[in-house]
């Protein structure tokens, strides 16, 4: 049986029109909106589905975030990879338990967090020490303290090359603005039959890319993931209206470490 929620753990509220608010459960806490208030000791010690009111009689089910949840709502310095790219990406570069990851721009912590679920043991470069910081406490927020010790995080450029002492990886993930001047820099790094996949938002930055992992590297490919929802009501089936198009490009290729 699911444990009942406890306060310092996330919940979230689903109203009638499918509007989702997530809080951070506490004693004395009270979750407001337009609907009035729900005090969090409605929530505290009652099990996961649980139906309250507010004091305006707005009816919500209490359910616990997934990471998908989290990762739209969590707080945030830099822009995050959205979830309809973080499944795929961990995908492609084979995410899992034990898996040396190099990952560099940090950012939010989305990728971070999503590949540390998997098992991932992750050395990241972040050029800006509040993105790192800030990504450290999402990781934490959601997954708890003790995979921090699988997170590396330093506040150092790629571009400028990766630290041997780190030891060789797996796995090297990018998520920067020119991830071709990484390419030679984790050729030094990679393990031989490791991968690489870039994230890159224009298909001209995933072009660049393309063309440096040429001679050393196999099966090259850039894909993008389009996510589109579907209305059914009953008889009434059709595609949303809107749909989450294009985010960005996806480029994998696997290290041989020669010419082949």
């Amino acid at each position: 049986m699911t444990a009942p929620f406890a306060s310092g753990e996330k919940a979230l509220l689903l109203d009638s029109k499918k509007r989702r608010y997530m809080i951070e459960l506490a004693d004395d806490g009270e979750f407001h909106s337009h609907n009035g208030f729900v005090a969090h000791a409605s929530i505290i010690g009652q099990p996961e589905g649980v139906f309250v009111h507010s004091t305006k009689g707005s009816e919500y089910i209490v359910i616990r975030p997934t990471l998908e949840d989290f990762v739209v709502e969590m707080p945030r310095g830099a822009q995050v990879i959205y979830p309809k790219d973080l499944g795929p990406i961990c995908m492609l570069a084979d995410i899992g338990p034990g898996v040396r990851v190099f990952e560099s721009g940090i950012g939010s912590g989305a990728l971070s967090m999503t590949m540390l679920r998997y098992g991932a043991e992750i050395v990241g470069y972040e050029l800006r020490e509040d993105f790192a910081s800030r990504a450290k406490k999402n990781v934490a927020s959601f997954l708890g303290e003790a995979p921090l010790a699988r997170y590396d995080v330093h506040i150092r450029d790629a571009y400028e090359g990766i630290d041997a002492g780190h030891g060789t990886f797996d796995r090297v993930v990018l998520d920067i603005p020119e991830p071709w001047q990484v390419v030679p820099h984790a050729e030094g790094v990679l393990r031989a039959g490791g991968i690489l996949v870039a994230y890159t938002p224009s298909i001209t930055q995933a072009s660049q890319v393309r063309e440096t992992l040429k001679g050393k590297w196999i099966d090259a490919r850039t894909i993008e993931v389009l996510h589109r929802g579907w209305h059914i009501d009953g008889q009434a089936v059709r595609p949303d209206h809107r749909m989450v198009a294009h985010t960005g490009f996806l480029s994998v290729a696997r290290f041989l470490g020669r010419t082949p």
